[in-house]
């Protein structure tokens, strides 16, 4: 089967390349026809001045009639896969994949309407811009033939928000590229009793992940032989540095940016791992990519309770506490459980079982039947 990667998705997101190299480590031949937009942009949503928008924007329009007259020329393929963000890309493609006979698959991944409306609050429900952003959102999704989505919470999202079928989605876990993130080589072994434990978040500063609530639950475990490293930058910046200003904590470093390559290292070197403890919908509906790479390689996490999380894991689970959203004082209960259970971690790698099913290779193995049967189905639907 030969499937056409098309379109401005962005190869610098770790779900383009797992799905990509997914499919191909099952043996389906990717032709990619690909415009490389969002070089040097890490966040999206963020790109509000418009001296850092206009050349993207200009790089996006005049990408489109190159990647249309290359598509029409490729040879004969079974299937078009767009990846995010490929909101535009699904709408433009629609009327040429049409032409070819062959189905559109989109991985939409999440909502931009629910991340920069909803989530994040740049702008007004009622602006113009995201009537707009609500527009093509749904657009895109009667544009293609299969919807491509990380958690069940996002399709029961996409559901409700617009008229469309169940059916039309699937849901794909966002797992882990296994060449950066892998368990480690030997069973855990918890702090000695003078050791400090080390606690690692890593991640955006945006309201899903809920950093105020990680720093005040530093706050109130100062006394503890804990210590704190926060990696990250991003909207709540201010928000967190006037926070750590008013209230300085010695026991916490806050570093801005390590290398991706890098991030297992600072894992491997921590005690505890964090995932999210935002209240928003949002992230009740995501499981964010720190989850996978914490798992597999094999350390232990505590991370926000919501029906995503329960898709994947168990508070029974060793090595993992689901706590309530944006609640400092079960979280601080959370980190002081899980000091005690580390003494008592089996002599094994932790979430070794789950780990099995992150790889690209699972990812692309669950995506694989449902590709089939959308490319034999006489129309390209179920």
């Amino acid at each position: 089967m030969r499937v056409v990667a098309w379109g401005t998705y962005d190869k610098g997101k770790p779900r383009v390349r797992i799905l990509l190299d997914g499919l191909r480590q099952n043996g389906i031949e990717i032709v990619e026809c690909h415009a490389d937009i969002w070089n040097g942009v890490e966040d999206k949503a963020c790109m509000r001045k418009s001296w850092k928008l206009v050349p993207v924007l200009l790089r996006w329009i005049f990408s489109y009639p190159k990647l249309v007259i290359n598509y029409l020329l490729l040879p004969k393929h079974d299937a078009v896969f767009v990846g995010y963000m490929g909101h535009l890309d699904a709408i433009v493609l629609w009327p040429f994949a049409k032409l070819r006979g062959v189905p559109v698959i989109w991985d939409a991944f999440l909502s931009i309407y629910n991340t920069i409306v909803e989530d994040r609050g740049l702008t007004r429900r009622l602006n113009p811009l995201s009537f707009i952003v609500c527009i093509l959102e749904f657009l895109a999704c009667c544009a293609s033939n299969l919807i491509l989505l990380d958690t069940n919470s996002h399709i029961d999202y996409f559901c409700k928000k617009y008229p469309l079928p169940p059916e039309k989605f699937l849901r794909v876990f966002v797992g882990v590229e296994n060449n950066y993130f892998s368990e480690l080589t030997s069973p855990y072994k918890a702090p000695q009793p003078n050791e400090p434990l080390k606690i690692l978040f890593y991640g955006q500063f945006i309201p899903l992940h809920g950093i105020e609530h990680i720093i005040s639950t530093a706050r109130l475990l100062e006394e503890q032989n804990i210590e704190f490293t926060i990696i990250g930058n991003g909207q709540e910046k201010e928000k967190i540095d006037n926070m750590l200003t008013n209230y300085p904590l010695p026991k916490l470093k806050w570093i801005l940016w390590v290398p991706y390559k890098n991030l297992s290292e600072w894992i491997g070197d921590a005690d505890i791992c964090l995932g999210i403890f935002g209240n928003s919908q949002k992230a009740s509906q995501v499981i964010p990519n720190k989850v996978f790479q914490v798992l597999a390689c094999g350390k232990p996490l505590i991370t926000r309770d919501s029906p995503a999380i329960r898709e994947l894991l168990t508070p029974e689970m060793p090595g993992i506490r689901l706590v309530p959203p944006a609640d400092p004082n079960r979280m601080a209960e959370a980190i002081l459980d899980m000091r005690e259970e580390l003494i008592s971690i089996p002599p094994e790698v932790l979430h070794q079982n789950l780990i099995k099913t992150l790889i690209p290779k699972a990812i692309g193995k669950t995506l694989k039947p449902t590709l089939v049967a959308l490319v034999k189905s006489p129309k390209g639907t179920f």
